[in-house]
This record gives structure tokens, sequence and C-alpha cells, in this order.
């Protein structure tokens, strides 16, 4: 892009080859290309094309640009034909075109206003910036009752001192994307956006950002009907010099970007490509080798769509909720709506940890599920911001009727103890006694072992004893209350598993000594516990 083209002194773009056997996209350098530049196409309306191309040479006033010695750069429209081709081409219009350059043009939905690139050159007078050279503004124009377009409108983000210009609307009308190397620039020139407002203002210009941008040029974006951003750019690997890449725009973010294959892109500049998201048709322009000019428009019919994908995931462990420990073990499974993704089913191992792939923009549920526990989700509702984690804890609820303590399962009641020196079932003990007997009562093929403990106080052999009679109390006071014995035993741990820290010689208060004094309850067949 190296003759009339290059007058955009800030605007053009590129990305990876694409091997396949059968193209992507089919293209043909079009009939009405010459021997001079034709590039830059914009569609207007369903059936005409706006290009740009030189003015023919004016011998009396010289229209010749220095840059390239070529007359300066005019708008042009045509109709388009079955097979691609422009016929009936003429000038778009006396009003917008002048003996500067205009080039990249786009149109509202109703056909009733444009956005162009033109000189700076406005109201009959044409200015530079301080160091004497001509920037590119934007302006408007819309369509008058007679046809003809009018109002020429200098926008309010335009400026003497850089250059602004390749407009292009979103589908809602609502934003105009535009490059500019004004200040806060990531590179050469920058792809920007501006909302327009109902009244017609507009908001401050705010760069696309590094997802987008790079140190080099990017220049002639284009919105197609969904939600595609297509630009050019030097400043990523691509084929050569300028080429074309594709971005999906998420409500808030840039999903993914992908560098069109060839034929699109080349060695040389490839640049300003429109498609028409329905009939997957479209032109482009490149000064590659084999063209008719120095720049030419080529058409193409994409024949296989680029698929995106947004993906994003989550990671996550499994807690006690009362305890906060972890919970390897547990199955965790992953919803998509209401859909059980079984391929994604796990049960989480030693560090109770988990991750899972998810869409972009989609509805998940995640639910652990474990024994003794109750099961618990967690909803998760994907943005559309490309490669983003959720970080999740999903915590599960203890049963009320057992708990897990490391590798035991317990009946969920509270320790009961002793007096010193007894083994005697105390009034609050039997009240916890009475909560078991329900528990084994309602699961009767359940073993639960009695394990009873002493403080350190007496000597060690006594407190084997003392714990022995301790559990056979606990035994005897559930039988009593109807639970088969073939369902409890009782076994003494003297004072071997304290508690704290009160061992022999240990001064402790009488309190610190009575939590030694207990009965725990431990299930030795969590496997037979069912309803």
């Amino acid at each position: 892009m190296k003759k009339a083209a290059i007058i955009l002194l800030l605007f053009c773009v590129c990305i990876s080859n694409s091997q396949n056997q059968e193209p992507r996209y089919n293209i043909k350098n079009i009939a009405k290309n010459t021997a001079l530049s034709n590039f830059g196409t914009t569609f207007y309306g369903e059936d005409k094309l706006v290009f740009a191309s030189p003015a023919k040479r004016n011998y009396i006033i010289s229209n010749l640009w220095k840059g390239n010695n070529k007359p300066f750069l005019e708008l042009y429209v045509g109709t388009i034909t079955g097979d691609g081709e422009i016929k009936d081409v003429e000038k778009l219009s006396n009003i917008i075109n002048t003996r500067f350059h205009e080039a990249d043009v786009t149109f509202s939905n109703d056909k009733k206003t444009v956005y162009f690139t033109r000189s700076n050159f406005f109201e009959g007078k044409y200015r530079k910036d301080t160091l004497g050279i001509n920037r590119l503004k934007i302006f408007k124009a819309t369509l008058g009752v007679d046809g003809k377009w009018s109002k020429i409108t200098n926008m309010p983000f335009n400026n003497d001192n850089y250059s602004v210009g390749h407009p292009t609307l979103s589908k809602d009308q609502k934003t105009l994307y535009f490059i500019s190397d004004m200040p806060g620039s990531l590179g050469k020139t920058d792809i920007f956006k501006v909302a327009i407002f109902e009244d017609g203002s507009y908001g401050e210009p705010e760069n696309l950002g590094p997802d987008i941008n790079t140190s080099g040029r990017e220049m002639f974006p284009y919105i197609s009907g969904n939600d595609e951003l297509y630009f050019s750019t030097d400043g990523r690997d691509g084929l050569g010099m300028l080429d074309v890449f594709m971005s999906k725009l998420g409500a808030n973010s840039i999903i993914s970007t992908k560098h069109l294959e060839e034929p699109i892109n080349s060695k040389r500049d490839d640049f300003a490509f429109i498609i028409n998201s329905e009939t997957r048709e479209g032109y482009f322009s490149s000064d590659r080798i084999g063209g008719r000019g120095s720049d030419d428009i080529y058409y193409f019919k994409e024949e296989k769509p680029i698929i995106i994908v947004c993906k994003q995931s989550v990671t996550g462990v499994v807690k006690d909720m009362e305890t906060g420990s972890l919970l390897p073990g547990t199955l965790v499974t992953l919803y998509k709506d209401t859909t059980r993704i079984d391929s994604l089913t796990i049960t989480v191992g030693e560090d109770a940890s988990f991750k899972f792939p998810l869409e972009c923009e989609s509805n998940y549920k995640i639910i652990g599920s474990r024994e003794y526990y109750y099961d618990n989700s967690i909803q998760i509702n994907t943005s559309d911001e490309i490669e983003k984690v959720h970080d999740v804890v999903l915590e599960l609820k203890p049963d009320e009727e057992f708990r897990v303590i490391g590798d035991k399962v317990m009946l969920k009641i509270n320790t009961i103890y002793f007096d010193y020196d007894k083994s005697l079932i105390r009034r609050d003990a039997a009240i916890e006694l009475d909560k078991a007997i329900k528990i084994l009562k309602k699961y009767p093929k359940i073993i639960v072992e009695f394990g009873a403990h002493c403080d350190s106080r007496g000597p060690d052999s006594y407190n084997d004893q003392l714990s022995e009679r301790r559990a056979n109390s606990t035994v005897d006071y559930m039988v009593a209350n109807g639970i088969s014995r073939s369902q409890l035993s009782g076994k003494g741990y003297g004072e071997r598993m304290l508690t704290n820290k009160c061992s022999n010689g240990v001064k402790c208060t009488e309190k610190e000594h009575e939590r030694n004094r207990r009965t725990e309850f431990v299930i030795t067949n969590p496997e037979f516990i069912e309803n």
C-alpha cells in the first residue's frame, strides 16, 4: 500500500497462515480495477459499493498529491452485480468530494448519514499541524430530501495535531469505531470507539486497548452484523506487512482474535476487509503481486465460517462448612443449564480440588455430594471475557446425624462426660445417649463403638479398668433403652488418647481434666448407613 492508499498516513493489517487444502475463501480481482489505486470499499445499502480512487488528472488546476505525484483520492459508488463485479460507477457526491483526499466511509442503516475520512479541509480552509502536516479528519454528512448530501459536520474529537479516520458503525448505530494517533495511543495508530447518544452528541473516545492495539499500525476497522471486528495491522505475526484479523466482540471485552487465512492475506499489504454477515460475501484491498494497480479491490466468498469459541474455567476446593477442613473423596458434578456433563464428573483427591472448562455466556451449576453431608451447589454465570478463571469454594454442611473427623465417621451428638473416678451415666450424658438411641433405631445395620477415656490422674492400669467400666456402662444404658447389643461395642482406652496437655504431672484445672473423661461414638461400618 505505497501509492494512493499511503496518503492515509496512519491507517492499515496482519496474522498467521492456515495451510488448508480447501481454501476458506475464494477470491477474484474485480474487472473495475485500473492501473491506479482502488481500495477501501464500503457497502451502501444492499446493492451498491463505495470505494476510493484517484480523480482524473486536472491540467488546469493541479490536483496532484506530492506523496506519490498522483491525483488526490475521491469517493466513487457503483452497483454490485451478481458475480461480485461493480458497474455503473460514478462519483459519490461533489459536496463530499473536494480537490483533496476523501476515502473510507461508513453509512447509517437508513443510508441518510455518512461518516467519511478527508484531508483536514473544512469550510474552505486547508489546515496543518504545528509541523506543517495536513492531518486526516472524520466528517459527517446527511442526505437531504432532494437526495443530495449536505450539512458537512466536523466531528468533535477531530484535532489539527493528529489524524482521525477510517470510520465504521456498530450494528445498533450507537458506537462509531475509527483509527487515530491521538495522545494515549499504544502504537503508531490505534483503533478507538466513541458513543453516539440519542440526541446526536458524542462521548469521549476510548482506546480498544492491548487486546486489539499493538505498537504498530491498526487500521481499517469494520464491524460486521454479528459482532465481528475486522481490521488490519502490521503489529502482529502474519504473512507480511499489513494483514487482516478478525476479533469477536463481547459485551465488555474482546473474546478472541483470529488471523484470516490465505488467500485473504498475502506477503504484501492486505486491508479494508468488509463482509456481508448473511451472505458471507465481501471485498478487501491489496497491493499483492499480480494485481492491476498499486492497490486493487478483490471480491471474495467465504466458504467456511470462522468459529470462535470463548473459553473460561472454574477452579475450586471442597470444604466442611463448619470446620473448614478439606473433604477429599467428594463427588463433584458439573451441569450446564439442567444437563449433567458426565465427562466432567470427578471425585476429588487428597487436596479436594477440582477444575472444569467452561464456555462463555453460559449458565453452570456445580454440585458436591459426599457421605454424611448434605449436597450443596454453586451457580456460575459466565461472561464474554476470554480465559477468565472463576475461583470458588464448595462448602458442604455435615449431616445432622453424622460427622466426619479425620478418617472417623461418628454419631453427631455431644461428647458425654463422666465424674471423676466414676462410670455412672450423668443426667447430661443421658440426654446425649437418648439422641444416639434414636439414630441407631433409624439405622439398625450400623455398629457403634463406644470409646471410653480417662484423665491422666491415677495409675495407668487403674484408668484402663475405669475406661472399660465407662464403656460397658454406656452400652448397658443403650441396651436397656431398646438397642440390640449386636449394634454396640465398647472399648476402654484409659488415658492413652488425651485431648489436651493434661498428661501425668501437668497441672490442670478440673474442667480441663473433665475434657479427657469422655466417651466417643465411632461408626465401625459406615458403608451400611442407609435410610
